[in-house]
């Protein structure tokens, strides 16, 4: 079978960058060919925006160089577009230097002057000699799908969210071979997000990309990039092959390593014994020890979240919204919203950008009022707000410094508790890295530190507004592994599904028009939800949401109803998960040192999770039944 040789595009070749003392990378080296599709994986603060930035030309390496193709189209899409503020979206679309772009503005000019016949002729001439028409269509499509409708607005009263979406079709509409990308997917909503996935899997494109979005890695690249304690690993494979593989790669470092901690105390007793006239083998020998002392003493820098919080318990009464609503400017955002929040909610926040996700949360945590209804907050509820627009930063502020402002430190559970010093390494900022300045950090760094901030005060009502801006995938895991054990409420908005799915138990979708909806189940769930329902008109209906628990009572029909099938799915996760528990407690009986008393009250839980245990079955085995009919 013939191997097909892919067209070299840019070479990296042994380039090295540090600022001060603080190193990122040395002497690294890779390649991208035509076709690949690479996800580029790093810790924040190791370098990644900075790499794209020598990839891009707006920074040059210390050491090594950048090799590019000859006359290759190149197009870079940062983080912060620079794009001039006099321009209309129009005129910064049309100031492409692509020649097909011009051909379609004077089309698009010739249209709106319909009495000049001979202007209007000429236009569509060279729309057919360019073979434009098609470009024209990709053109409105992208800028539909980006919702860049209002072509005359000018750049500078723009949001941040929107000049990022300009640039993207800029970006997109040069037809670049090579696509470099820093965070694509921060502030596009979800749609977006999904179309674009689509447009690259069947575009001709070679990207390369630093992305915190899990599923987008997994349904576009071909290969990931991993750079890890300065070295760089790539794996010819999507997402999930990456997490195989690497897992496969640091199991092996350690077995690794402990063979080479057993080979160093066998030749340090050499080392010791060893005669004082030295043959030429034993300096050999000695030579070799310097190197197997150095691979023995490699270590790792991961960090894992072990947090038992010891928080304040939730009442009886926690949040409830009694017919909230809210309009601007003649839009209805939400219409006599009600709901009453239990404790352990976990609830996700979907819709489009523009639909009142981030005014819902003011109104709730109290800094924004509804035009009507009310909002009652528990005697014990203490609110933890993570917001987008972040925290801010006392100048000459050191790390440690911003997290004291806030609190010494969170109580665990059995009387022990965990220092502002030991929470900042769990979120993987060391103790030199505690007593640097604040405006050294990368802003993912940022994020990291304020994310920090708001946990040290020990909340027991979490409410995070897109946390996952700006977050390398490490950082997630750890966040992920934080609120998958944190025992309060907790409300999520994001556009990362991943997260998403991970962590939340069912959504509020924001529809638009005022409507919120009371979705039983995951991003992935309403996914599958939504395309199988896409062709029911009772779907685009505007009524308002159902009350909470609606969908437990539909049974209806004799076979499953969608809502019957999210109630089987639901309880075959909580018999799981009261499983686990129960096994939990049991074991604890043999390990803990419980009193008399005690030992009554947990066997009387024990006791209680059992019969609950029977009662989800019963129902399990009532739903199997009727779907097998």
């Amino acid at each position: 079978m013939q191997q097909i040789t892919r067209m070299n595009y840019l070479s990296v070749e042994q380039i090295s960058k540090s600022y001060g003392e603080r190193v990122l990378f040395r002497d690294i080296s890779f390649g991208i060919n035509q076709g690949q599709k690479i996800g580029f994986v790093a810790k924040n603060g190791t370098g990644k925006t900075s790499l794209l930035n020598i990839l891009s030309g707006a920074d040059v390496p210390d050491e090594g160089r950048v090799v590019y193709r000859k006359n290759l189209n190149v197009a870079f899409l940062s983080q912060e577009p620079d794009l001039n503020p006099q321009l209309s979206i129009e005129e910064t679309i049309f100031s492409s230097e692509k020649p097909i772009l011009k051909v379609i503005d004077a089309y698009e000019k010739a249209l709106l002057n319909p009495d000049d016949a001979e202007a209007y002729q000429k236009a569509f001439d060279a729309m057919d000699s360019h073979q434009a028409w098609d470009f024209e269509t990709m053109y409105k499509q992208i800028l539909s799908k980006l919702k860049l409708e209002n072509l005359s607005q000018k750049v500078g009263s723009l949001s941040g969210g929107q000049k990022k979406r300009l640039a993207m079709a800029n970006a997109l509409l040069s037809q670049p071979e090579l696509l470099i990308m820093d965070e694509p997917t921060n502030h596009l909503d979800l749609e977006m997000i999904e179309w674009l996935e689509s447009f690259f899997a069947k575009e001709n494109i070679t990207l390369f990309m630093v992305t915190h979005d899990r599923y987008f890695l997994e349904r576009v690249c071909n290969e990931m990039v991993e750079l890890d304690e300065g070295s760089l690993y790539s794996y010819k494979g999507n997402y999930s092959y990456y997490l195989e593989k690497r897992d496969a790669r640091i199991e092996n470092f350690e077995t690794e390593t402990a063979k080479s901690k057993q080979l160093y105390k066998k030749e340090l007793e050499w080392m010791r014994r060893q005669p004082k006239a030295r043959t030429t083998k034993s300096k050999s020998r000695i030579d070799d020890f310097q190197d197997i002392k150095s691979r023995a003493h490699q270590r790792r820098n991961d960090h894992e979240m072990e947090l038992e919080l010891n928080m304040e318990r939730l009442g009886t009464k926690v949040v409830e919204l009694h017919k909230i609503s809210k309009s601007f400017d003649n839009k209805d955002l939400f219409n006599k919203f009600e709901y009453s929040f239990l404790k352990g909610e976990r609830i996700g926040i979907i819709g489009k950008n523009g639909t009142g996700k981030s005014t819902f949360l003011n109104i709730m945590t109290g800094s924004l009022q509804p035009d009507s209804g009310k909002v009652v907050i528990g005697d014990t509820v203490k609110f933890g707000y993570y917001t987008q627009k972040g925290i801010t930063i006392k100048e000459g502020q050191k790390v440690i410094d911003v997290v004291r402002d806030f609190g010494d430190y969170i109580p665990l559970k059995k009387g022990r508790q965990i220092s502002a010093q030991q929470l900042l390494e769990r979120f993987m900022f060391d103790r030199k890295k505690q007593y640097d300045f604040v405006d050294k950090l990368s802003g993912g760094e940022r994020k990291r530190l304020y994310l920090c901030t708001v946990l040290i005060r020990n909340p027991n009502f979490l409410i995070l507004d897109e946390p996952t801006n700006d977050l390398d995938i490490v950082t997630l895991n750890v966040l992920e592994s934080f609120l998958m054990d944190f025992p309060g409420c907790l409300i999520v908005v994001s556009h990362d599904r991943y997260f998403m799915d991970k962590i939340v138990d069912h959504l509020f979708v924001f529809r638009g028009d005022g409507v919120i909806q009371d979705f039983p189940g995951n991003y992935s769930d309403f996914r599958i939800y939504e395309d199988s329902a896409a062709k029911e008109p009772a779907l685009e209906s505007k009524e308002p949401a159902k009350a909470k628990n609606d969908w437990k009572k539909d049974t209806s029909k004799a076979a499953l109803s969608y809502n019957e099938q999210k109630e089987h799915a639901r309880l075959e996760r909580d018999i799981a998960q009261l499983e686990r528990d129960r096994e939990a407690l049991q074991n604890k009986f043999a390990t803990e040192n419980w009193d008399a008393d005690e030992i009554n009250k947990q066997s009387a839980k024990l006791q209680e999770m059992i019969h609950l245990i029977e009662q989800k079955e019963e129902r399990w085995f009532e739903l199997s039944a009727k779907l097998e009919s």
